[in-house]
């Protein structure tokens, strides 16, 4: 009955361990004992007793006999299979004596028992740290060391312990195999799923039901005091909040860009190398980082509307398709939005104004380059002869110079341009020839 209640009357008093039968204290005791006649040849690890060296010998031959027969998972020992054994079972023979929560194995149980009893007896010789099992020690340990034993075999990175390294080949699959039941959203991770439960339970997490709410209604109450950019949640804006900060100490050695942090310089260093490590497994699609694989996922399964939107606009710059025409000058566009920033120019509206100088900007787009001028900042360099620029358009119009790449043709006479502003120039060009012509 003592295995049902938890109960381990057999103290250790060396070690303060318990133990449910006074034959396994005995035994426990000559881990206590400084002789240890049975040594491992590889490692000249030593144990008191020939049985856990035998156990031990596996960890270095791979050797794993007892094999479950119902997932074909293999152990070292058979107390590891016996209690593997449970979790198909779903027996639980141990239970808390202070919560009833019931687990598959004692080890399980007794690692339970110190969170109720705050004892962490595992401790880093580094920092100090303590922990409730050997095994987080362990892992904790590769912090120090820097050891990463779990590699990633289709993007080479490199994690402390397995579970990482399973949570992660999910960003190479796609695989989400927690689904909420109301909603049919699917999740890679059971946490993921838990969470967002609470949002269908009407449950604050921290204030993200509200996030949630705002991003379905579109509202955006958090505003940067200093640029007067909105956001919907506060996090997005602490993370904008970054932008306007000047320290920026990861710098990039081929272009001189500088970052805030090393992950964002790790991301940009592949615009150099042209290494996409994350892959679609649905399309074959590659992306620099996680992130986009991830927003590029949801094009597959349907999720995003937004996303779906937005990918349709942006097939239209490939097709040529400009639904939106401005009924007063016959100018079309490839999006509504587009069409209602235009409309601004014939209405005279022009609502974001520049707080130095009070010039005033028919869009957010003109307004952002014209502080530039105020700042001085041209975020766009050339990495071939160092010039910036205030605006990424005319960074790309310059880029065109050194590649020698002129896709604006003109229809009349068929000859190429490197931006846009130049062909309309030379096509009135055309426009006056033939009003010359029609005059003589």
């Amino acid at each position: 009955m003592k295995i049902h209640t938890g109960e381990r009357p057999f103290t250790c008093h060396v070690c303060g361990m318990n133990f449910v039968y006074k034959s396994v204290l005995t035994k426990h005791m000559l881990v206590h004992v400084e002789e240890k006649l049975f040594e491992c040849h590889q490692c000249e690890k030593s144990f008191s007793d020939g049985h856990k060296l035998k156990i031990h010998v596996r960890i270095h031959s791979g050797e794993k006999p007892f094999k479950c027969h119902e997932c074909e998972k293999s152990f070292r020992s058979a107390g590891s299979l016996k209690a593997h054994m449970r979790t198909h079972s779903g027996v639980k023979l141990f239970a808390c004596h202070l919560c009833e929560k019931r687990f598959a194995g004692p080890a399980p149980l007794q690692s339970h028992i110190r969170v109720h009893n705050g004892e962490k007896p595992f401790t880093c010789h580094e920092c100090g740290k303590s922990f409730t099992e050997k095994v987080v020690l362990k892992v904790h340990m590769r912090i120090h060391t820097g050891e990463k034993p779990f590699t990633c075999d289709q993007c080479g990175k490199s994690f402390t312990c397995g579970g990482h390294l399973s949570r992660h080949r999910k960003i190479h699959t796609g695989e989400k195999p927690f689904t909420c039941d109301q909603c049919v959203k699917s999740f890679a991770h059971r946490s993921g799923l838990q969470r967002h439960m609470n949002i269908h339970e009407n449950l604050p997490i921290n204030g993200r039901l509200v996030d949630h709410k705002r991003t379905q209604s579109g509202e955006r109450t958090f505003a940067c005091h200093q640029c007067e950019k909105t956001f919907k949640t506060r996090a997005v804006l602490v993370k904008h909040m970054k932008t306007h900060a000047e320290e920026k100490p990861f710098k990039c050695h081929l272009c001189g860009k500088s970052f805030r942090c090393g992950s964002s310089l790790k991301s940009h260093m592949r615009t150099h190398t042209g290494e996409k490590p994350f892959t679609c497994h649905q399309c074959g699609k590659s992306f620099r980082n996680e992130r986009n694989l991830e927003t590029h996922m949801r094009l597959h399964t349907g999720e995003n509307r937004v996303l779906l939107g937005q990918l349709r606009q942006h097939m239209r710059i490939h097709t040529g398709e400009q639904p939106f025409t401005c009924h007063k000058c016959g100018n079309s566009f490839t999006s509504k939005g587009n069409l209602e920033n235009h409309m601004r120019i014939h209405k005279g509206e022009k609502l974001f104004i520049c707080h130095q100088c009070e010039k005033c900007f028919s869009r957010t787009y003109a307004l952002k380059i014209h502080l530039r001028t105020h700042t001085g900042k041209k975020p766009h360099a050339c990495h071939e002869c160092g010039k910036s620029f205030f605006d990424s358009t005319a960074f790309k119009n310059h880029s065109r110079i050194h590649t020698g790449q002129k896709p604006f043709a003109c229809q009349n006479c068929e000859k190429s341009f490197t931006c846009s502003s130049t062909l309309k120039r030379h096509t009135s060009t055309h426009w006056r020839e033939t009003i010359h012509v029609s005059s003589v």
